[in-house]
């Protein structure tokens, strides 16, 4: 997605949840002096990682948090025969995502993250080889601060206008936000597990929940809706076979 067509859409998200795009600068500024200090991946740089490592394989795996995931990963395991053929896709998680895809002994390739799921996992994810996309917001400063120089082999990206070592290639959703980086990396098939865009979000999304599913609050709903409708863009616009797994 070109940064004008986003443009559009990121100020209509301002608007409508009255979000402030100077916090979401502020962050990136801080990620930006982060990752221009210690190591980082350029996006060329993972562009020809994901070039020498795949051969022929352009089909993506890409997981949202939501309240399917498990059942997912089970039916992938079950149709791949074992955990270990995910070996012949590129595995993409969405921050939370990585907990469940940890318990079942699935290492992602990729992590994107706004450095808001389970800390413990996401460091571990990284420490066994996850390169990790880390994304600013207005609303993860803190978090940015805290733990943005303790991940390995990261890039950034931004919300608001690229600059530095920062990216925008669109989406606003960890979700939604992988599958743009799936087609950033040139991926022709993009199969979906863990995408719920209904009324309810798990433990993988929302860490501090009491049960493993509960209600979303009608902001992470309208946050879903804006990741489903980000997707179908995608899906309309590019040239990538998109395909969810019921």
């Amino acid at each position: 997605m070109k940064f004008e067509i986003w443009l559009n859409y990121y100020n209509k998200i301002l608007d409508d949840f009255g979000f402030l795009r100077e916090g979401d600068e502020k962050s990136a500024i801080l990620l930006n002096e982060i990752l221009s200090k210690d190591n980082f991946y350029s996006l060329d740089f993972l562009k020809t990682y994901i070039d020498e490592s795949t051969d022929e394989k352009t089909t993506f795996i890409v997981f949202g948090a939501g309240p399917s995931i498990k059942k997912h990963i089970k039916k992938f395991k079950e149709l791949l025969n074992n955990s270990k053929s995910f070996e012949n896709f590129f595995i993409i998680s969405a921050d939370g995502a990585t907990t469940a895809l940890l318990e079942d002994g699935v290492i992602p390739d990729i992590v994107v993250s706004d450095l808001d799921g389970k800390m413990e996992d996401l460091l571990s994810a990284n420490e066994k080889g996850s390169i990790f996309v880390i994304h600013a917001h207005g609303n993860n400063h803190d978090l940015i601060k805290e733990y943005g120089n303790t991940f390995n082999k990261s890039i950034g990206t931004t919300q608001s206008k690229p600059f530095g070592k920062l990216y925008n290639f669109g989406g606003f959703t960890d979700g939604d936000r992988a599958v743009f980086l799936a087609v950033e990396l040139y991926a022709k098939k993009i199969l979906l597990g863990g995408f719920d865009f209904g009324n309810y979000v798990s433990k993988y999304s929302r860490p501090n929940i009491a049960k493993d599913i509960e209600v979303a609050d009608d902001v992470k709903r309208k946050k879903l809706k804006y990741a489903k409708e980000l997707i179908d863009w995608i899906a309309s616009n590019e040239d990538v076979d998109i395909q969810y797994i019921y």
